[in-house]
């Protein structure tokens, strides 16, 4: 439960924290499609690059980036090990009989796997270094020219804080309920498979009946202080979109272009 990140805030004053919330969800969302642009050692060493450069920038311990990889660990070495056997391209590198591992299969797997782990990096940074109400102004706005069709951009990015908001302290909830049902003789990780998902049960009623119980306390408390939705809130804090903010888009769209020619 201490791996997981999400939800997380770590207080800092670097170049990454005082970019606009809008800045850095649209840099994330674009990392996201020009990362699938890479199919080679140079493009993905360009894309690493950008990755270690901006957690440099942003000033934030490694060891909060390491917590935020250790629980996709495993679906990176699953992966790895599916592209190895499964990709049936180039020359055989190593034979076990039915079971040869390709070339292709070698190159496939480190690219995808390099892949599930920028993602994950370059995504931890938005909320590690941007706190959940910034995250909520940040959507809002984006959403907002939305609004002529109907959608709901305040509701949904206060349900987004919300969720992220909740995360951690739900997690600490169901660390604090695995203590108490260990101190009472439940095993979570000894055992059949079928005990292990009989223990289960009690972790889970209880944690169920803690999150509907704070989600009642959260919507007594919005009520008690008069919230009646977005309509005519004002901000504490207006957003401002700096001149800095501009030149990570530049270098977004020349990463892009250099991608795009660097790619077999």
């Amino acid at each position: 439960m201490k791996n997981v990140i999400i939800g997380q805030y770590v207080p800092g004053n670097s170049f990454i924290y005082r970019m606009d919330p809008r800045a850095k969800i649209l840099t994330i969302f674009f990392f996201v499609i020009i990362v699938f642009l890479a199919n080679n050692i140079t493009t993905y060493s360009i894309l690493v690059l950008f990755t270690i450069t901006s957690i440099l920038l942003s000033k934030v311990p490694i060891g909060y980036i390491y917590k935020g990889l250790k629980p996709i660990l495993w679906i990176v070495l699953f992966t790895l090990i599916l592209h190895l056997f499964m990709t049936k391209e180039g020359e055989v590198v190593v034979d076990f009989g039915r079971l040869t591992v390709h070339e292709g299969g070698i190159r496939q797997g480190v690219f995808i796997s390099l892949r599930f782990i920028l993602l994950i990096m370059v995504t931890s940074l938005l909320t590690l270094t941007t706190t959940p109400i910034e995250i909520t102004d940040g959507m809002e706005s984006l959403l907002s020219p939305f609004k002529r069709f109907g959608v709901p951009a305040h509701e949904l990015a206060l349900m987004m804080s919300i969720s992220l908001r909740f995360i951690p302290t739900l997690m600490e909830e169901t660390e604090k309920i695995i203590k108490a049902q260990s101190a009472r003789g439940v095993e979570f990780t000894t055992g059949s498979l079928k005990e292990r998902f009989k223990a289960i049960v009690p972790l889970l009623v209880p944690l169920f009946i803690s999150a509907f119980r704070r989600a009642e306390d959260l919507a007594l408390a919005m009520e008690a202080r008069g919230y009646r939705g977005g309509e005519g809130r004002t901000k504490l804090r207006e957003l401002v979109w700096k001149a800095s903010d501009n030149s990570v888009f530049i270098l977004l769209g020349a990463m892009t272009i250099l991608l795009i020619m660097l790619r077999s």
